[in-house]
């Protein structure tokens, strides 16, 4: 099963269920241009069999960056690289994604030159609440994001709504206190995201792909509303997908008697022809597999596609393949397309790479 193609709603068929996951790795340019070391990457893993091939988080607005050398989608200037990675990708017969990202509250002055805005303020960061008026120019970027990365040629965007970011913060009760239209309830709360969908749905083609990735229980989403998001942006039925970042597949929720893991109650939601990926520590053939039988439709990889870039290749020729046990060598990882500054960026990951 993991090698048949999966159809979705829009856009191309993925050839296998292996999806990349989207990693940070500060590699390219500080303008957000696409650089030569970040395209190497990501077409080592496209060629080496990832179905669905997406970039890190591309930030849709210069000050909605939060990683130093992050990949942007907001400036002419960066359509060039753009153009060059969705043809790449694509001619090596993967699905092509950019994640579509702004940090919010996680957005360093350091790095964007004005203090971090959000859906509320944030004493420890500083972060100002976002008036009407800048929450409406985020909808527009996140937009504009999409038609750009389709005028590029992607096959489709990912909305990042997950891991504590900008969408994230909206989502949240405790980084949304708004009182306004924009906060209180979930579905107040959820506005930002909806809006978002809508408008690129409105403003691209009809077989352009569009995912939401999610995050329950961390980073103040609760489960409850989490299933409940979940399953409205089913019944809206706008996404080709929905990709759920359990940080552990095969955990059980905490703080509940529910004995089924994470993976297990998502999986077992009705979702129409909305597709279902999911996250966390998926290392082993067995365990894609596994994800499958609980009820996913593809398998998102981040640390074994880091550490064997052609993961899916390696697992059809050898049903028992499994990475390569922790930690690795900086060679390794350079073998594997890793740039020196990628190689660093993983140093910050505990056990990952050998001292």
């Amino acid at each position: 099963m993991i090698f048949s193609p999966l159809t979705f709603k829009h856009g191309p068929d993925m050839p296998n269920r292996f999806m990349l996951a989207p990693l940070t790795n500060s590699q390219s340019h500080d303008d957000g241009v696409l650089s030569d070391e970040e395209y190497h990457w990501l077409m080592m893993r496209a060629e080496g069999g990832y179905g669905l091939t997406m970039t890190c988080a591309a930030h849709v607005i210069d000050w909605g960056q939060g990683f130093p050398g992050q990949l942007g989608c907001f400036d002419d200037r960066q359509d060039e690289g753009l153009s060059k990675l969705a043809r790449g990708i694509n001619k090596a017969g993967a699905v092509s994604s950019v994640q579509l990202y702004h940090g919010g509250i996680r957005c360093p002055e350091t790095l964007t030159g004005r203090k971090p805005q959000s859906a509320s303020s944030d004493q420890e960061t500083e972060a100002q609440a976002m008036s009407e008026e800048v929450i409406l120019e985020v909808i527009e970027a996140f937009i504009k994001g999409a038609e750009r990365a389709e005028r590029c040629g992607f096959h489709g965007i990912e909305l990042h709504g997950a891991h504590g970011y900008l969408i994230c913060q909206f989502l949240s009760p405790e980084t949304n206190r708004r009182t306004d239209a924009w906060g209180g309830s979930l579905a107040n709360r959820s506005q930002f995201l909806m809006q978002i969908i809508d408008g690129i749905r409105q403003r691209t083609g009809p077989d352009f792909q569009v995912g939401v990735r999610l995050s329950p229980e961390r980073f103040g989403v609760p489960l409850g509303e989490a299933i409940e998001l979940y399953e409205t942006l089913i019944q809206q039925d706008q996404l080709d997908y929905i990709d759920m970042s359990l940080w552990d597949v095969f955990k059980t929720p905490a703080g509940s008697s529910d004995k089924r893991s994470l993976l297990e109650i998502f999986g077992a939601l009705p979702r129409q022809q909305t597709r279902l990926g999911v996250a966390g520590k998926i290392s082993t053939v067995a365990d894609v597999n596994r994800c499958l039988e609980l009820g996913a439709d593809f398998a998102i990889q981040g640390r074994s596609a880091i550490l064997h870039h052609d993961f899916p290749k390696r697992a059809e020729s050898n049903p028992e393949f499994a990475p390569s046990s922790l930690p690795v060598t900086a060679a390794h990882l350079a073998t594997e397309g890793l740039s020196e500054t990628f190689i660093q960026y993983m140093r910050n990951w505990p056990g990952f790479v050998e001292d």
